[in-house]
């Protein structure tokens, strides 16, 4: 594994359920080839968590705070998390 890889957890806050956000975020994160997943969460956010090469996530994380559509993301966090070794897709948890 390259060492330029990172994990992320990621909240997006805003219009992020019901506007085809997670579909967004994995078609986003696929092209990249960033592995992870994204899921829904009862108070409306959505969090997420994202590997790649950091280059790659930083250019991803301003993807998906840009949007698109009817998405809209008011707020983004994003924390460090441990690598997850053998990952090798992205998957939209329910």
């Amino acid at each position: 594994m390259p060492s330029n890889i990172e994990r992320k957890a990621g909240r997006a806050i805003g219009r992020v359920q019901g506007v085809g956000f997670r579909m967004f975020v994995r078609a986003e994160a696929t092209k990249r080839k960033v592995t992870g997943w994204v899921k829904n969460m009862s108070d409306g956010s959505v969090t997420m968590e994202l590997q790649g090469e950091s280059t790659v996530i930083a250019e991803l994380v301003a993807r998906i705070k840009k949007g698109r559509g009817r998405i809209k993301v008011t707020e983004f966090e994003l924390d460090d998390l441990p690598v997850v070794k053998g990952e090798n897709k992205f998957a939209i948890r329910r």
